[in-house]
Formats: structure tokens, sequence, C-alpha cells
């Protein structure tokens, strides 16, 4: 399985079965698999999901967004939750190029990529059990 290292940017090979031993990435030795968000922005957010062997679930929000930080929370729980989905937060203010090739019109919204491609799309805050829901609905339904 490939996976590209958030802080760095790097594709790393991992055997299946060892995805849930804490791979760290041959370059710089962050972690690979850590079951929390990343931020991710403009440099470095195309190469990530396109690059990824799992599916990514992209959360573009801004600073000055309420609802927004109402889910950041949330958002949290459902990664530790969903150990096999990547979860990568970008600030769209911070990251307007990143935005602008999303097409991002409206905050919170969520992206699901799958091979690098966008799978679905849902706007609005939503709770951690709903997320985890709807992104086991969208695997499922496009396996």
């Amino acid at each position: 399985m490939n996976l590209v290292c958030p802080a760095c940017g790097v594709t790393n090979r991992v055997p299946d079965e060892r995805m849930h031993d804490e791979p760290v990435c041959g370059r710089c030795k962050g972690a690979l698999m850590a079951a929390q968000p990343v931020a991710l922005g403009d440099a470095r957010l195309a190469g990530f999901i396109a690059g990824s062997g799992l599916p990514v679930l992209v959360d573009f929000w801004a600073e000055w967004c309420g609802p927004c930080k109402m889910m950041a929370p949330h958002f949290a729980q459902a990664a530790a939750q969903l150990p096999d989905v990547r979860f990568v937060k970008v600030d769209t203010e911070a990251n307007p190029q990143a935005s602008a090739l999303n097409q991002i019109r409206s905050i919170p919204t969520l992206i699901l990529y799958r091979a690098g491609k966008e799978l679905a799309r849902q706007s609005g805050a939503m709770s951690s059990a709903d997320l985890v829901r709807w992104v086991q609905s969208q695997l499922s339904r496009g396996a």
C-alpha cells in the first residue's frame, strides 16, 4: 500500500500486513498512519490525495467559521474511529488554490476521495457519529 507522508510529501510503500504497526516515513520518520487529522495546504494536498492508497477525507474550513470550529473535535473523533481513512484539514483562507481547485463554495465542506478521485461531498457541520456513518456509507456505495 502506498502512503504519502503528510510531513514531507514522500510516498512510502508499506506492506498491507504492517499498516497498523505505526509505520513511519522512510525520509523524515514522521507518522504515516496517525489516527488524527493532519493539516495540509496548497503545496501538498493534491499529491497526498493522488498518492494515498487509502481513502482521504478532507475538511475545508476557516478560523472565522463557527460551524467549522464546532465540528473540529468531531472530525478528530471520527479520525480515531476510522483508522483506514486519512483525515485532512485544509484552511481555506490560508490555501486559496486548494479551495479553488476543489470548487469550495461554502464551509465546512467535506470531500471524500478514493484512488485520487472525488467519491462524495457534503457541506455543513456533522457530529462524529454522523461523520463515521456518512464515510462508511459512501465507501460501501463506491466499492
